[in-house]
């Protein structure tokens, strides 16, 4: 198993600091570093800059990885441009990450001028068209939501990106097990994991595709300090909008979101009562208090130094790169190299 860092913008820290960390932990055994893609900028530009940052200490650079990019945000020619670019700027080194993002809500779609799309649908399209274009093809494909003809990107690449999906549920693992070079998971508990496996496993070789070339990463959240209850609220703070989404997400949208994902796990009960106290105006403070620590607990840590390795071992279990995804008790870097130290390989 590798060990990759993920570093985000609610760490509270500077762009600088941001790349600081990314050469920490470079000098640690981590093999890769992701980030998730928000509006407020450039995944792609960071990847690049992380990579080149960590270039001081490993004369390749580390692998960088988007995971994941919304595919609302960009077009499959847009993305699969700006990857083959980093691609062959690092030698190799970067992933592409892509998900559906909130494409399932009516209301994002709505935002977006989007009509309503099968969400299945419009990943497959994606991959169907991104993949062969990083891999210096010329593309001809009509899809139930994006076509494109004739297109390619115009130079030969001896580096093909890697291309993972996002997925939770078993349909869009099998969209992943057909089409992607990976799965991306999140906020899986092991039995999750090893559940991925099997439908990716059967998937796969239903399309006469080797599993084990499929390579399965996930983000385990980590938030660490000497103060558990602090530690706790951060987590927890991170995990909240995720656990209960929109106050109004429809049945069906509710379903096909990470509410959905964790109350396959056996917390809609849990869940339904923090809805409830939420629509009675509970404050976030109220909400956090009554989250439940043992789903917390089953997809991530807080709490002490001590132990938060071993827990870490026993969440990675099943994965081909365990994702370090660093969730900052304080504003400040202290917290953030905390947990780079405390996780490191």
């Amino acid at each position: 198993m590798e060990y990759g860092i993920g570093l985000d913008t609610s760490l509270g820290i500077s762009y600088d600091q941001d790349l600081e960390m990314s050469k920490y932990a470079s000098e640690y055994g981590y093999t890769s570093i992701w980030t998730p893609e928000h509006r407020v900028y450039d995944s792609f530009v960071l990847c690049l800059e992380r990579w080149n940052a960590t270039r001081e200490h490993t004369d390749a650079g580390l692998s960088t990885g988007i995971g994941v990019s919304p595919v609302n945000l960009r077009s499959p020619f847009a993305l699969a441009m700006t990857a083959s670019t980093i691609s062959k700027r690092t030698n190799g080194k970067f992933i592409l990450g892509i998900g559906s993002g909130g494409v399932y809500r009516e209301a994002t779609r709505n935002s977006l001028g989007f009509s309503k799309v099968s969400v299945l649908s419009l990943m497959t399209d994606y991959l169907s068209i991104i993949k062969p274009l990083v891999h210096n093809q010329t593309v001809n494909y009509t899809g139930d939501t994006v076509s494109l003809h004739n297109a390619n990107l115009g130079t030969g690449n001896e580096y093909p990106t890697p291309i993972y999906l996002a997925a939770l549920g078993p349909k869009m693992l099998g969209v992943g097990a057909k089409l992607a070079d990976g799965i991306a998971l999140n906020w899986c508990s092991t039995e999750q994991i090893a559940w991925s496996r099997e439908i990716i496993k059967t998937e796969a070789e239903k399309n006469n595709r080797n599993p084990d070339e499929i390579k399965v990463v996930q983000y385990i959240r980590m938030c660490i300090d000497n103060d558990v209850n602090l530690a706790r609220k951060a987590f927890i703070q991170s995990m909240l909008g995720y656990a209960l989404g929109s106050p109004n997400a429809s049945p069906s949208e509710k379903r096909m979101g990470y509410r959905g994902h964790f109350e396959r796990m056996g917390f809609a009960e849990e869940l339904n009562k923090l809805d409830i106290m939420r629509s009675e105006g509970a404050s976030q403070d109220k909400l956090i208090d009554s989250f439940p620590e043992d789903l917390a607990l089953k997809v991530g840590y807080f709490g002490t130094p001590d132990g938060a390795k071993d827990h870490f071992m026993k969440l990675s279990e099943g994965l081909d790169t365990a994702i370090v995804r660093v969730v900052a008790a304080r504003p400040i870097i202290d917290s953030t190299k905390l947990v780079i130290d405390t996780c490191k390989p």
